[in-house]
C-alpha cells in the first residue's frame, strides 16, 4: 500500500486542488498532445509530398490509398482508444493493480483488430480497386503502397495502445517525444524508398507505404523500451507478467471503444463524403481551393482535437474517483478554452485568408474560392471545437453509446442532407456544403452539451 501512494505521488496525473492548478494540469497535458498530433500529421503530409516528387502517377497512388486507409484506421484507433478513460478512471479510483491487465488486455486485442483489418484488405482491396476503374500504373502504386503499409499495422495498433495507457496517466509528454524523433526517422526512410537512395530500391509512391510501416515498428519498439526503462511504467509488468485473453474484459473496451470508433469515423467521413461529392459537381478549380481550405483547417483543428483528448484524460481521473465537482470544472474550463481558442484562430483565418490562400496556389481563381471558403470555415471551425471538446469530456465519464447516435444523427442526418440541398438547389453551389457541414456541427455539439447537463445531474 505504501508503495502504491509513494507512486500515486509521483504520478503525472494527480488531483488539482484550486483552479489555477487545474489551469496548469490541463495545460502540462493538453500541449505535448497536441505537438504529437501535428507531428501525426505531418508524417502523412510529407510522404504525400515527397510521393509527387516521384511523379503525378505516384502522388495520385499514394492519395488514393491514404483515403481507403485513413477511415479504416480512424474507425480501429477509436476502439483503441478506449485505453485512455478506462486507465484513468481506475487510476483515480486508486485501482493502480487493474491496469496492467486491462491494458495487456487491450494489447491482446489490438493484434486481433490488426489480423481482422490485414484478412479484410487480403479478400476485398483488389476488388475495391478494380471497382474505381483507376489507370493500370495508379491502380498498381496504390495497390502496393497499401501493402507496404500492411506491414506496420501491427506495431500500430499496439503503439497506440502503448500511447493512450501514457497519456492516461498524464505522461503525454512521452509521445511527444517519440513523435519528434521518428519523423525526421520517416522522412529519410521516404528519402530512401521512394527514390532508391543508399543501396534500397527505388520503389516511388510505392515506397511510402513500405517507409511508413518501418516508422510504426520503429513507434512501437520505442514504446515497449519505455515500459522497461521508466520508474513508474515498471510497476506496472507490462510484456513481463502475462495474463489470459479476457472475453470479459475485452467486451468492456468494445462496449467504449466501438462507439467511440464510430464517431470519429462519421466525422471524419463526413469531410470525405463532401471532398467525393464536390468533385462530382463542381469544376477542378473548385475542387483545389476547396481541397486546400480542408487541409488548412485540419491543422488547426489539432488544437481543439488535442484539448479534446486532454479533457478525456482529467474527466476520467476525476470521475474515477468520484470527485464529479472537479469533473465539472474540467468541463467549464477545457470547453471555454477550445471555443476561445478558435476564436482567435477565425480572427487569423478572416484578415490573413489572401496569404493563406496564396500558400496553396497562385492561381487567381484558385485564391479568391479559397479566400471564399475560409470565410465559411470561420463558422463551422467554432461549432467543431465545441463538439470535439464536449466528445472529450463525455468520453472522460464512459458516456458514448448516445453521443454515437447524436453523432451519426447530426453528421450524415442533418449535415450531408443539408449540405447537398443547397450545393444542388440553391444559389449557394460549393458553399452549400460547408454550410451543411456547420449545420451538423453545431447540431452535434447542441446534442453533446444536452447530453453533459444530463450525465453530470445523475
Amino acid at each position: 500500500m505504501d508503495e502504491r501512494l509513494y507512486i500515486a505521488r509521483d504520478a503525472a496525473m494527480h488531483h488539482a486542488q484550486t483552479p489555477k492548478e487545474k489551469v496548469a494540469l490541463l495545460f502540462k497535458i493538453f500541449w505535448p498532445i497536441m505537438v504529437t498530433q501535428v507531428g501525426l500529421y505531418a508524417m502523412n503530409l510529407v510522404g504525400t509530398m515527397m510521393a509527387g516528387r516521384s511523379g503525378t502517377d505516384d502522388l495520385a497512388g499514394v492519395a488514393i490509398g491514404s483515403s481507403i486507409w485513413m477511415p479504416v484506421f480512424t474507425g480501429m484507433n477509436g476502439i483503441l482508444m478506449a485505453v485512455t478513460p478506462i486507465v484513468s478512471q481506475l487510476l483515480g479510483s486508486g485501482q493502480r493493480h487493474k491496469i496492467g491487465e486491462s491494458v495487456t488486455q487491450s494489447l491482446y486485442l489490438s493484434v486481433l483488430l490488426s489480423v481482422i483489418v490485414l484478412v479484410v484488405g487480403a479478400v476485398f482491396l483488389e476488388p475495391l480497386l478494380s471497382l474505381m476503374v483507376l489507370e493500370p500504373n495508379v491502380h498498381h502504386i496504390t495497390k502496393h503502397f497499401l501493402i507496404g503499409l500492411s506491414f506496420g499495422i501491427v506495431p500500430l495498433f499496439a503503439a497506440n495502445v502503448l500511447r493512450y495507457f501514457f497519456d492516461a496517466q498524464g505522461y503525454t509528454h512521452i509521445m511527444m517525444a517519440i513523435m519528434l524523433l521518428v519523423v525526421p526517422v520517416n522522412v529519410v526512410l521516404n528519402y530512401f524508398f521512394i527514390f532508391g537512395k543508399f543501396g534500397f530500391p527505388a520503389l516511388g509512391g510505392i515506397g511510402v507505404g513500405y517507409a511508413t510501416a518501418a516508422t510504426y515498428w520503429f513507434i512501437f519498439i520505442i514504446c515497449v523500451i519505455i515500459t522497461f526503462k521508466v520508474k513508474n511504467m515498471r510497476t506496472y509488468h507490462l510484456f513481463v507478467k502475462w495474463f489470459s485473453p479476457s472475453l470479459k474484459t475485452w467486451r468492456e473496451q468494445l462496449r467504449i471503444g466501438v462507439p467511440m470508433g464510430l464517431s470519429v469515423f462519421f466525422e471524419s467521413s463526413i469531410f470525405a463524403v463532401v471532398t467525393l461529392l464536390v468533385s462530382t459537381m463542381f469544376s477542378t478549380v473548385t475542387i483545389a481551393a476547396h481541397q486546400a481550405s480542408i487541409n488548412f483547417t485540419s491543422l488547426l483543428f489539432m488544437v481543439p482535437l488535442s484539448i479534446s483528448m486532454a479533457l478525456t484524460i482529467v474527466v476520467g481521473f476525476e470521475a474515477g474517483g468520484r470527485r464529479f465537482a472537479d469533473a465539472k470544472q474540467y468541463a467549464r474550463l477545457g470547453v471555454t478554452s477550445a471555443i476561445g481558442m478558435m476564436a482567435i484562430f477565425s480572427l487569423f483565418l478572416y484578415f490573413f485568408r489572401e496569404q493563406i490562400a496564396h500558400l496553396y496556389s497562385d492561381n487567381g481563381e484558385v485564391v479568391d474560392l479559397v479566400k471564399q471558403f475560409l470565410i465559411f470555415a470561420i463558422f463551422y471551425q467554432m461549432s467543431d471545437a465545441a463538439q470535439a471538446s464536449l466528445q472529450g469530456v463525455l468520453r472522460g465519464y464512459k458516456d458514448v453509446t448516445i453521443p454515437f447516435v447524436t453523432a451519426l444523427a447530426s453528421y450524415w442526418g442533418i449535415g450531408i442532407p443539408v449540405g447537398y440541398g443547397l450545393a444542388s438547389f440553391t444559389d449557394w453551389g460549393p458553399f452549400g456544403f460547408w454550410i451543411g457541414i456547420t449545420a451538423g456541427l453545431t447540431c452535434a455539439a447542441l446534442g453533446f452539451l444536452l447530453r453533459l447537463f444530463i450525465i453530470q445531474k445523475r
